[in-house]
């Protein structure tokens, strides 16, 4: 579900002309991953300009080709593999076979950026960690990810009940923004010092810097109580939360009490809204809402709170969200062609910029797509490249 904003459509940022994005253009990131954080990660690059190659195992086994939430394959592709490798190019190769190996340090000779979220200790087997990466191409980026991950549910949910699963991989794909952002601040120390560096991202450190407000209060004394009632978290006060309606739900979000009052003429609130945000009484507060909201529908609330400039704003669904004029203004979402898949729609990279736009430039690859071209930039033949294939390292 997605809490939806009733705000008018708002211009656009114009520019005369809008071409490709190409910040990092020329910076050639090796992409040794897989699950999600560290694809969309280097995803994040890749619609920047870099030039990704994604180093998978031959024969179709990379597993976000083979599996895929709401079990979604569009002509037996992957829409989970289609959600996090636009604007990349597929190599496969056996990183096992000696051949393979000699392919990857070759591949490391003339790249910048090296990402890998392999389980601890795969890397020192292949010859390909940090330390022996460097020694190839001391100017190297080498960014790990690692899996000990953290989720969110631990705080969500209410009082007396099982915890809530946060419901997408909100942990995952804040740990790949911020391997983008370890990228783009170790090219900016390479340029400075001329030497590359190891950045290390963990999914432990994502989650909690998702949590950076709650945590902040947790580590300083803060008592964490979860509530029984509609109110949103541990630690907001009245009535924060997602309140049932007649026909759905709305979220409140931190209006002056004061101000709720007016617009509710609800004198059971008086006692609560001498103080703008009432922490205490936070239980209360709630418990009078709860019963009031359900009486009229979402769209009567809105039409009734928002001239008095109580923040809330309806709980939608995707279809309904996607259906609202403020998303055809946001301009979120790119139609591709996929040779295999067809038509796909996906989630353009979420930043913009006067000078120009991120665009898809290549649709998710195929396994192995890009063989011949990679290594043909790396200076092996075609026969080679095709003794290669016969032996099964690529």
């Amino acid at each position: 579900m997605l809490g939806g904003q009733r705000a008018g459509p708002r211009e656009r940022p114009t520019v005369t002309e809008r071409a490709p994005l190409a910040i990092i253009a020329g910076v050639r990131v090796l992409s040794f991953t897989q699950f999600l954080l560290g694809p969309a990660g280097v995803q994040f690059l890749a619609d920047l300009g870099a030039d990704v190659i994604k180093i998978e195992p031959p024969g179709g086994k990379l597993w976000e080709r083979n599996w895929s939430g709401s079990d979604l394959y569009l002509n037996g592709v992957s829409a989970f593999f289609l959600s996090a490798h636009r604007n990349q190019r597929s190599l496969t190769l056996d990183l096992k076979h000696p051949k393979g190996q000699a392919i990857a340090r070759r591949l490391i000779e003339g790249a910048d950026v090296l990402v890998q979220n392999f389980r601890p200790g795969v890397m020192e087997r292949l010859g390909l960690d940090y330390d022996k990466a460097t020694a190839i191409n001391p100017r190297l980026i080498y960014v790990s990810a690692s899996g000990y991950g953290q989720s969110l549910a631990s705080i969500s949910g209410r009082a007396g009940q099982p915890p809530t699963p946060v419901g997408t991989a909100v942990v995952d794909q804040h740990g790949a923004a911020l391997l983008a952002l370890g990228v783009l601040a170790g090219l900016l120390e390479r340029g400075r010092t001329g030497r590359g560096l190891h950045i290390e991202v963990s999914m432990l450190r994502a989650a909690l810097d998702l949590q950076l407000e709650i945590v902040t209060y947790a580590l300083n004394g803060a008592r964490m109580e979860k509530s029984p009632t509609s109110l949103a978290s541990m630690f907001h006060p009245g009535p924060y939360g997602v309140y049932e309606t007649r026909d759905g739900y709305i979220v409140l979000s931190m209006s002056p009490l004061p101000a709720l009052q007016r617009a509710l003429d609800l004198p059971e609130l008086a006692p609560y809204a001498a103080v703008p945000y009432n922490f205490a009484a936070r239980e209360k507060i709630a418990r009078v809402l709860e019963p009031v909201i359900r009486k009229r529908t979402t769209a009567e609330w809105l039409e009734l709170l928002e001239p008095q400039g109580v923040w809330a704003a309806p709980v939608w669904s995707h279809a309904e969200a996607f259906a609202d004029p403020g998303f055809q203004v946001a301009d979120a979402v790119e139609e591709i062609t996929h040779p295999v898949a067809g038509p796909v729609r996906l989630l353009r990279f979420p930043l913009e910029f006067s000078t120009g736009r991120a665009a898809v430039r290549r649709p998710p690859p195929m396994a192995g797509e890009h063989v011949d071209e990679i290594l043909g930039e790396i200076g092996y033949a075609g026969d080679e490249i095709r003794r290669l294939r016969d032996q099964g390292v690529v």
